[in-house]
């Protein structure tokens, strides 16, 4: 069995090299922990550590700098056989690649096909992503989960992981004083990823800046209630005003007034919305709405959490 995945990143190779070397430390910025299990050895990297993610184990034998990190599984896994992470000259930028060697025993030969290689391969187009941010600032096409991965995640994690529902953070000073006397107000919060950007503007991107289709097309449903005026994502989304850790977005209609912060502290991202009815109708709408908000939002922000912004490595 053979499993490759690689990606070429328009970064020098002595940046993404350097990348490379902080992964499975306190401020990796390639593998994805938010919404993976974290990579973690008993010491730092260098042949003989011994770790893993999750029910995956395995042993560094190899380690280049700023080129190569080689392990062997542990057999009781089910392969036999050893996977790297290396990085490559490529033309004028990087290549990230990732390769699987082994051979499957046991109960693996079934779970390999139907549903770990699927659950594997998500994860390194996740960990690419990450790379690519880390070293340029963006992702031209982020990866995206398949209808599998997502089942298969919900099965084997449920439904508990993710952003959780909080109080309005102390520090969201912008969203504290907006609106008064509002009919729905809620806030999530999610986990900063180590090495993630702490401007607000820039999650402000992630999570509003290319909003999935299902939302363009509640949106659209919402365009078709009687007597509510037209609305799309630009107008809800619109940012109102600015902190160095905080953006306040918002529109304000005839029927009520919403405001959205997005607030980032040095461990977390947290998302809030407030909403205040001006009419009877708004008050209606918003009653509704607010059974179906935090799902939304909380999908929204895990969404960013996993497509986190990173600023250049320098």
């Amino acid at each position: 069995m053979q499993n490759v995945q690689r990606r070429t990143i328009d970064a020098p190779v002595d940046r993404m090299g350097a990348l490379l070397d902080r992964i499975a430390g306190p401020d990796d910025p390639l593998w994805p922990a938010r919404t993976w299990p974290p990579m973690r050895f008993d010491r730092p990297l260098a042949p003989g550590a011994t770790g893993g993610h999750g029910m995956i184990r395995y042993t560094v034998v190899e380690h280049v700098p700023g080129r190569l990190l080689r392990c062997r599984f542990d057999p009781a896994i089910g392969v036999l056989g050893e996977h790297e992470l290396r990085v490559e000259p490529d033309g004028t930028g990087t290549a990230v690649v990732h390769v699987i060697r082994g051979r499957l025993t046991g109960s693996m030969r079934l779970l390999w096909p139907l549903a770990v290689r699927w659950l594997h391969e998500a994860l390194l187009q996740d960990l690419l992503d990450h790379a690519e941010r880390a070293g340029t600032g963006t992702v031209r096409d982020p990866a995206r989960w398949s209808w599998w991965v997502r089942l298969l995640r919900r099965a084997l994690a449920g439904r508990g992981a993710g952003p959780r529902r909080v109080s309005l953070p102390g520090g969201a000073r912008l969203a504290a004083g907006t609106l008064d006397h509002v009919d729905l107000m809620d806030a999530w919060q999610g986990t900063r990823p180590a090495g993630a950007s702490a401007d607000p503007a820039a999650w402000r991107a992630a999570m509003f800046g290319r909003p999935p289709r299902w939302v363009g097309a509640l949106m659209r449903l919402r365009n078709h209630i009687p007597g509510l005026e037209p609305l799309d994502t630009r107008d809800v989304f619109a940012p109102l005003d600015a902190r160095a850790d905080e953006v306040l977005l918002g529109a304000d209609t005839r029927h009520f007034d919403v405001r959205i912060s997005l607030f980032v502290d040095a461990e977390s991202v947290v998302c809030s919305t407030l909403a205040r009815p001006r009419t009877r109708r708004g008050r209606a709408y918003l009653a509704v709405v607010g059974r179906v908000h935090p799902l939304v939002v909380r999908t929204m922000l895990a969404r960013a959490l996993r497509a986190a912004p990173f600023a250049p490595a320098t």
